[in-house]
């Protein structure tokens, strides 16, 4: 009984010995120069670079933070902060790198190599990229000579050349010579060139607006035959003009260059011109507290503005064809619209109430028809034709 047992166990561990060596060949088994074990070993590294990538990047920007913190100013808060999307990169770069090198792809010259080598200047490039922005926008010597709008073309600008050197970089990386695609890019730039006239003026009228500074966002515009209302974003093509009825209009920057432009949110003042017209009957003596009275209220009012800074005066101007014709011309402190409603609305108060307190009214357009009570007796004309009389002979042959 124990030989036969002895002999079932020495059985069952033949069997597994021999299912471990296929185990065993499998696993060793080479595909692409590289064993299944290793692929797999190669894998679970990729894969928990990819799950603790957060974490890490995570840990790398607290870190890097808490070294920032101890710093007065506020541009290294923001590179960390933009830095955070990069970072998320460097776990998945060593991960791969130590998948390349178990799967024995680590030379030089080889795939894995130039894989962790152009991820990482992925990474490079990513990070200036990101930093450019809050970079321009800390120095206060550049916020100081240029406007908003010109360091958010000049981070623009920036920015695409890091991605164009970055994708130059990384080409030459793969060993692919960048000479030639750059002297074909040139060739395909003349052909895109002469059919994209109205995109390359369209861009350079954008400069020629942010260089002489016609506008800047927020600014209230009207263009003549074009659009009025307040700018929002000025791009390299086009601006975007939120009209009042709240209606965005994308304007091609050379129509804001050709045509006239005018900025109402440059104004220094806002004008009041008013023709204002009482009845005839308005005596010499009313006309002028009229005029005085309303004059020495928009003196003695803090929100209008007062001479020489502006011109102000209220004058008997024309006799018109039912009344006596005042002209108001003053300007107010402030330029919102809202204000200014406000303002010329109490001024219209007080301007009736002078008027009444004259004795007089305002004027509305009349007209007056004179009636004669006399008769006028019609005579026809008299008729200046002639009637001809013809008298026959006495005798025949003799003419009278």
């Amino acid at each position: 009984m124990s030989t036969s047992n002895d002999t079932l166990i020495g059985a069952a561990q033949s069997q597994a010995t021999e299912f471990w060596s296929l185990v065993i060949d499998v696993w060793n088994t080479s595909f692409l120069g590289a064993s299944v074990g290793q692929g797999l070993l190669a894998m679970v590294a990729v894969i928990a670079a990819l799950f603790l990538r957060g974490m890490i990047s995570r840990w790398l920007v607290s870190a890097m933070r808490r070294v920032v913190r101890k710093t007065a100013n506020q541009l290294d808060d923001a590179v960390v902060d933009a830095l955070a999307g990069p970072f998320q990169l460097i776990p998945v770069i060593i991960g791969l790198f130590i998948a390349t090198t178990i799967v024995g792809l680590g030379g030089p010259e080889s795939i894995g190599a130039r894989l962790v080598q152009s991820l990482i200047a992925i990474t490079m490039f990513w990070a200036l990229h990101n930093a450019v922005t809050p970079v321009s926008r800390s120095l206060d010597a550049i916020a100081k000579s240029l406007t908003p709008v010109m360091i958010d073309w000049m981070t623009k600008s920036l920015q695409i050349l890091f991605v164009i050197v970055g994708a130059a970089a990384v080409l030459e990386i793969w060993s692919i010579p960048v000479g030639p695609i750059i002297a074909g890019l040139g060739l395909f730039g003349v052909a895109v060139g002469l059919g994209a006239q109205d995109l390359f003026k369209n861009l350079i009228a954008g400069v020629l607006i942010l260089t002489e500074r016609r506008f800047l966002p927020g600014d209230w515009v009207q263009v003549d035959g074009v659009v009025e209302g307040t700018v929002e974003k000025i791009n390299f093509r086009s601006t975007v003009v939120r009209r009042f009825d709240k209606g965005p209009v994308y304007v091609p920057n050379s129509k804001l260059s050709d045509n006239a432009v005018t900025n109402f949110s440059r104004m220094t003042h806002r004008r009041i011109s008013w023709a204002i017209g009482v009845e005839y009957k308005t005596t010499t003596e009313q006309l002028a507290y009229i005029r005085d009275k309303t004059l020495g209220y928009i003196l003695g009012h803090p929100e209008f503005a007062k001479p020489p800074e502006v011109t102000t005066f209220m004058r008997v101007d024309a006799f018109g064809p039912s009344s006596i014709d005042f002209k108001l011309y003053a300007f107010t402190v402030t330029t919102n619209w809202t204000e200014w409603l406000r303002i010329k609305e109490e001024l219209a108060f007080e301007l009736k109430k002078i008027v009444e307190e004259s004795g007089t009214a305002f004027a509305f357009p009349s007209q007056t028809i004179y009636v004669d009570d006399g008769s006028e007796v019609f005579l026809p004309p008299e008729s200046n034709s002639r009637q001809k009389i013809i008298q026959q002979p006495a005798n025949p042959g003799e003419e009278t």
